[in-house]
């Protein structure tokens, strides 16, 4: 009888061993993070080199329902696109990336807890980075200049049509604009707008400004209320050229300013010595003329 309970006690352990150095051996994804541009949500991870595959699930955080994604499952890649799964994009969701291995299922069954790693939660709406803007500029007078903004398409569609960031955001979407004189070293000027069409005022009259756009959305956490900087647009004043020189050309302009005139003045010296000794030669050669 003690030899049966040493033996079940055997088997217990081995089966707890085998359990757990089955487990610590398959390799479990790492490095687990969300990158998500204009809405496009994408879950990437990394993984040691493996045969193994890996299945993607997803749930609404503290719902515990979780699902699959259908393009994600038992995939060797290292990256899941979630952007049509995470509908609802003002929700907090997560992510489990679980490893499918044949020789566990086949020893401890399909029910066994797979080696398997949480995704730290997200929000789409509040998360995903924005896009630089693009934008041209129309002229009103002297001292004001109106933005016109294009907003970048996203990769969600609602009823045949592709969505814009600003179909998504809707009134939640500001626009920083950035101005300063062209060639300044002064500091720059910021200004937020509602629309789409906005409009900077209070320029000098005649001088050149550039001019940057950005998403914002002042709804959100700090670190992901503003998108991308769009590439600056330059406004051309009704200024004489000297306006638009920068430091270097100046400091170029001054030094062959100042080298003509010396070269000037040592030249008028050196003349002026030149005459003065001619003028002294030439009572002394008529003195020495016999009469």
């Amino acid at each position: 009888m003690a030899c049966i309970k040493t033996l079940l006690c055997v088997g217990a352990c081995m089966t707890t061993w085998s359990m757990t150095t089955g487990d610590t051996s398959v390799p479990k994804a790492q490095n687990v993070h969300w990158t998500s541009l204009d809405f496009q949500t994408i879950l990437k991870w990394t993984v040691e080199e493996s045969e193994h595959t890996y299945t993607i699930l997803y749930s609404e955080t503290n719902h515990n329902n979780w699902m699959d994604v259908d393009h994600c499952f038992r995939t060797s890649e290292t990256e899941c696109d979630l952007t049509q799964e995470l509908e609802a994009l003002d929700k907090n969701y997560e992510a489990d990336i679980r490893v499918d291995s044949e020789h566990l299922a086949d020893e401890f069954g399909l029910d066994y807890d797979f080696p398997h790693t949480y995704a730290p939660m997200f929000n789409p709406y509040k998360e995903s980075n924005i896009s630089a803007l693009e934008f041209s500029l129309t002229d009103v007078d002297e001292g004001t200049v109106i933005l016109n903004i294009t907003h970048p398409l996203t990769s969600i569609s609602e009823g045949g049509k592709q969505q814009t960031i600003k179909d998504i955001l809707k009134n939640d979407l500001k626009y920083k604009i950035s101005y300063y004189k062209s060639g300044s070293t002064g500091k720059e000027k910021k200004k937020i707008a509602d629309s789409s069409s906005a409009e900077v005022s209070g320029l000098d009259a005649g001088q050149s400004y550039c001019f940057m756009v950005a998403a914002f959305i002042p709804s959100r956490p700090k670190a992901t209320q503003q998108g991308a900087w769009s590439t600056p647009q330059c406004r051309r004043g009704d200024t004489h050229f000297t306006q638009d020189l920068s430091l270097g050309a100046w400091v170029g302009i001054i030094f062959m300013l100042v080298t003509v005139i010396i070269v000037f003045i040592t030249a008028t010296v050196l003349c002026c010595r030149r005459n003065h000794k001619r003028q002294k030669n030439i009572p002394t050669a008529q003195s020495s003329v016999p009469i």
